[in-house]
C-alpha cells in the first residue's frame, strides 16, 4: 500500500466559546492530535478579548481581514490585514479586537496550543 504524503483537512475541529469567537482548529492536539503544531483559522467578534495569558509556545498571528489588538507586557500593538507578528513564548500578552468590525485572521503555535499551556490569568 502507498503511503500518504499529504492530508487535507477538510473538517477542523470548531473549539467550542463562550465569547462569540469562532476557532477552527485544523490541524493540531483538538483536530489530528498533533502535539508539535497547531493551526488555527479565528475570527473574533467586535469587542472580542480575553484575559492575559503567559503561553508556553510560540504564536504567530497573520491578519486576513480587520484588526487584532495585542498588548504584550505593557505594549500596545494594533495589526491589520495583511501583517503578522510571533510572540515567543513565556511572554506575557493580551489579545482584543476593541474596534467595530470583526477580525479574521490566522494563528499558528508552536508546541501546539492546549489550555494547560497557554497559562492564561483569571479576571
Amino acid at each position: 500500500m502507498k503511503e500518504q504524503k499529504y492530508t487535507i483537512q477538510t473538517s477542523p475541529f470548531v473549539v467550542p466559546t463562550t465569547d462569540g469567537k469562532i476557532i477552527k482548529e485544523h490541524f493540531g492536539r483538538a483536530s489530528d492530535g498533533n502535539s508539535q503544531i497547531s493551526i488555527a483559522h479565528m475570527i473574533a467578534p467586535a469587542g472580542w478579548s480575553e484575559p492575559f495569558q503567559t503561553p508556553e509556545f510560540d504564536e504567530y498571528t497573520f491578519i486576513i481581514k480587520g484588526k487584532k489588538q495585542f498588548i504584550i507586557d505593557d505594549e500596545m500593538i494594533v495589526l491589520e490585514a495583511g501583517q503578522s507578528i510571533k510572540i515567543k513564548k513565556n511572554t506575557r500578552v493580551q489579545y482584543s479586537n476593541p474596534f467595530t468590525i470583526a477580525c479574521e485572521y490566522l494563528a499558528i503555535c508552536l508546541p501546539a496550543f492546549s489550555m494547560e499551556n497557554v497559562n492564561r490569568e483569571t479576571k
